[in-house]
């Protein structure tokens, strides 16, 4: 039986904006933490590999989550599901705020990687609820966008504002705050259906119409994931090291340099064949990263930024030609565990090999280990690029 939502109207613009602006508030509390890990770092000091597993118990928290109360939306309702996020995500930023150690820094990952992945599902719903024919691109858009901006936002609250561990995350509750007044107030866009026991069991596999090309974007988005998750867990730090500054707002520009570019670029190419988007998208990266290994030979932090911005192009335009390319190949019925399965290959390639850079680069030292993780996602790059230029 169907419950049909409340009946009250707000306009269009204000139904799509409510949950985009959301959507970015959650992605820009995910990457907050990234430019205080050193500032972590060196209070409690722990090691990059200790920073890394802090980094990573979020995007493992996110992918269950996900998995598991992802499509609750579609029988609860959108508000119940972005209320309980919102929530949460409260909760992970006051214990962020008041962590004393490592123990406290790792709860509060776990709740925010739970709470994003709850929210995820349900707020890109509600978008899609409200603006149909653009609702896709904002979908990709807003939470890369996120990143960027929680990256260089937090890295400016830190540097400029006192209480440097606790400001941004007493801002994000302020504005997690603001959106749930705003979500109690909107109307409801889905109505209530039976089943929700049923969608919580994950559902995870790639229809037979996708599995070639699934099987054919795979080494890229994984090349693109494992570049993200090294720049908002190591990237600051690789900044302290190849620039010798200790500025914190540096850390955070290069997290904003990646995502903002990949976010622009998810815009400007959204009218262009998936197919060139991807081929372009396999180039950047391999470029952008060859770039950034140079940079970091060379010690030249101009480089490091350039290198960056390829490599940003290249981040964004994979996503989206990947997205663009697949998605649509899975017949609704089975689409939702098509996305399952891209979000299990991309949140694992997210944290893994970062993750496994981390405890690396405790040995080697963070130079020699981002070479090396440079040298493998350029190979993953071109070997994706290669087999599409000879068919």
């Amino acid at each position: 039986m169907l419950i049909a939502p409340a009946t009250r109207r707000i306009s269009s613009g204000l139904a799509t904006a409510l949950p985009a602006a959301t959507m970015l508030t959650f992605l820009a509390a995910s990457s907050a933490p990234t430019p205080l890990y050193r500032v972590y770092q060196a209070r409690w000091a722990f090691s990059s590999g200790m920073l890394t597993v802090i980094f990573g118990v979020y995007a493992v928290c996110l992918l269950l989550a996900l998995l598991t109360v992802g499509s609750l939306s579609d029988h609860v309702g959108r508000r119940p599901v972005i209320l309980a996020a919102i929530a949460l995500d409260a909760v992970a930023m006051l214990v962020f705020s008041t962590a004393d150690g490592v123990a406290l820094l790792i709860a509060a990952r776990m709740v925010q990687g739970i709470a994003t992945g709850a929210a995820t599902g349900a707020l890109a719903a509600a978008i899609l609820d409200a603006e149909r024919p653009h609702g896709p691109i904002v979908n990709s858009v807003a939470p890369v966008a996120g990143l960027a901006v929680g990256g260089l936002g937090s890295a400016a609250l830190v540097q400029f504002l006192p209480w440097p561990r606790q400001t941004v995350y007493l801002v994000l509750i302020v504005l997690f705050a603001v959106e749930a007044i705003g979500t109690i107030m909107v109307t409801e866009t889905s109505p209530m259906m039976p089943g929700a026991r049923q969608a919580i069991r994950p559902h995870v596999g790639v229809p037979a119409a996708a599995r070639n090309a699934f099987a054919a974007t795979a080494l890229l988005d994984i090349a693109a994931w494992a570049l993200s998750g090294f720049y908002l867990s190591l990237g600051p730090s690789l900044v302290r090291v190849v620039t010798g500054s200790n500025s914190i707002l540096l850390g955070g520009l290069l997290v904003f340099t990646l995502a903002g570019v990949g976010a622009a670029t998810i815009w400007l190419l959204r009218t262009v064949a998936a197919t060139r988007v991807m081929r372009f998208a396999a180039a950047a990266l391999a470029i952008g990263i060859a770039v950034t290994i140079a940079a970091i030979q060379a010690g030249s932090p101009t480089l490091l930024f350039a290198g960056t911005v390829i490599a940003g192009i290249g981040f964004g335009a994979s996503f989206q030609g990947i997205t663009r390319t697949v998605f649509p190949l899975a017949p609704a019925t089975e689409r939702g565990k098509l996305v399952a399965a891209f979000y299990v290959l991309s949140y694992l390639a997210f944290c893994i090999p970062a993750v496994a850079a981390g405890v690396i680069a405790t040995s080697i030292g963070l130079l020699t280990t981002a070479t090396g993780y440079g040298v493998m996602l350029i190979a993953l790059a071109v070997t994706a690029l290669v087999p599409r230029r000879s068919r």
